[in-house]
């Protein structure tokens, strides 16, 4: 690989990514169930009705994970915790034996020099909760400040950083309204309370953290480089509304105390009561700013309801997943967002990676280049002034790719799924070689 860890600044952090129930093993530990046992158990919406009860049993094999990591020469872990593993039904009793986990965890990557980037949730809702309506309900904001309270009050003396939400378009809109992930919804209404409800949820948890005197506080979003399927002015019409909806919507929340107008016109009747008045809740002060970058998407309009648009394929190579690859787009978003919304705050790219169908014994170099691409992208993010603090390689290793099962590959570690065997893949050995240099 052509990066080194000297192209970047002094205390600049490399990091790999996972989350909690695409590794650990939800059949483990005392777990209670999660909306995604209940969608994995639907048919027709995972491949092959594939779910995460073993996974990549981390559950069991975490010091093996964590070894893999030092020696890859990583300076952090970004790792999720499980709300149905540490508080099985969502609210009331705690399971000693969740929350010993990530104590040891924490311990674990602090004995190897790992620094612990924690996010409280990514995506795997208690069951229980799901049925009270989930993110549909407004008392998840208490819900889930309960539950960080939980957490933090056991590790949050030694986590590096803690973001209380991985990805809220993921968790409302594509979840929702688009109905791909769980709980599965297509419903406007439903997706209109989520939306507002995922961020005053992430409020509510801030200011649960900062009570406890936790440090070093942030938000993750996911973004896109959004464009136009032509210069017809209905297909910048609906790229516009495609863009707002994924990259405006949140940070316009977090940072102006307002949602862009072309969500609005959507959603607005559907919103919940009251919802303006929650601004204040919502925009907490953060010490850092969190971006998961991975593709660009061409949008053309299309004659149906709103938001009246579909995606259409682009030019550029694409990896396992059908993403076009555009390294461009990462330094587009970083300077776009630094300029508009984040200003000095200091971010982190918190994922960008690529599935690719990796098998063994062949080099990943697509993994390589693609990787190298976007390193050389944040650098001349940091060059235009971007106060870039990190990069996270998403994923450590191969795991359960949610609705996708698990042949959709993104590890810098192999994982078989049957023997659950890990080996380091050519790009594993390319960046620890390259964060030597």
């Amino acid at each position: 690989m052509k990066f080194s860890r000297s192209d970047f600044p002094p205390g600049f952090r490399f990091a790999a990514a996972t989350s909690s129930y695409q590794i650990e093993g939800h059949g483990f530990g005392g777990a209670g169930r999660t909306h995604w046992d209940t969608f994995a158990a639907t048919p027709g919406n995972v491949v092959r009705a594939e779910h995460g009860m073993t996974a990549c049993d981390h559950y069991h094999r975490w010091e093996e994970d964590l070894d893999l990591m030092q020696a890859m020469g990583l300076d952090a872990y970004r790792f999720s915790t499980s709300w149905a593993r540490v508080m099985p039904e969502g609210r009331g009793p705690v399971n000693a034996e969740g929350l010993d986990f990530y104590d040891r965890l924490v311990d674990g990557m602090l004995d190897r020099g790992l620094a612990p980037m924690a996010t409280l949730y990514h995506w795997e809702l208690p069951a229980a909760l799901a049925d009270l309506g989930g993110w549909r309900n407004p008392d998840i904001s208490h819900w889930l400040a309960d539950f960080a309270t939980v957490v933090m009050e056991r590790i949050g003396d030694r986590v590096f950083s803690v973001a209380p939400i991985n990805e809220p378009w993921c968790v409302a809109w594509l979840s929702h309204f688009l109905g791909l992930q769980a709980p599965g919804l297509r419903d406007i209404s439903a997706a209109a309370h989520a939306m507002h409800h995922v961020l005053t949820a992430h409020g509510r948890c801030v200011q649960a953290m900062r009570a406890l005197n936790v440090k070093n506080i942030g938000a993750v979003c996911n973004f896109e480089h959004v464009h136009a399927a032509d210069d017809s002015l209905e297909a910048q019409r609906a790229a516009a509304t495609y863009e707002a909806t994924y990259n405006r919507f949140f940070v316009g929340g977090l940072f102006r105390g307002s949602y862009p107008d072309e969500v609005m016109e959507g959603i607005e009747p559907y919103m919940p009561k009251g919802w303006q008045d929650d601004f204040d809740l919502i925009g907490q002060p953060l010490d850092w700013f969190g971006i998961n970058y991975y593709t660009c998407k061409r949008i053309a309009p299309d004659s149906g309801a709103w938001p009246s648009l579909q995606e259409v394929p682009g030019p550029l190579p694409k990896t396992q997943m059908g993403w076009e690859i555009e390294p461009d787009g990462l330094e587009y978003i970083l300077t776009w967002l630094q300029q508009n919304y984040t200003g000095a705050l200091p971010v982190y790219i918190t994922e960008n990676g690529m599935a690719n169908a990796d098998t063994l014994g062949r080099p990943d170099t697509e993994r390589m280049d693609y990787l190298d691409s976007h390193l050389a992208a944040a650098r001349r993010a940091i060059d235009r002034g971007v106060p870039l603090a990190g990069y996270t390689f998403w994923s450590l290793m191969d795991n359960y790719e949610w609705s996708l099962g698990y042949e959709k590959r993104f590890g810098m570690v192999h994982v078989d799924f049957e023997t659950l065997e890990r080996t380091p893949k050519a790009s594993y050995h390319a960046v620890a070689e390259a964060l030597r240099r």
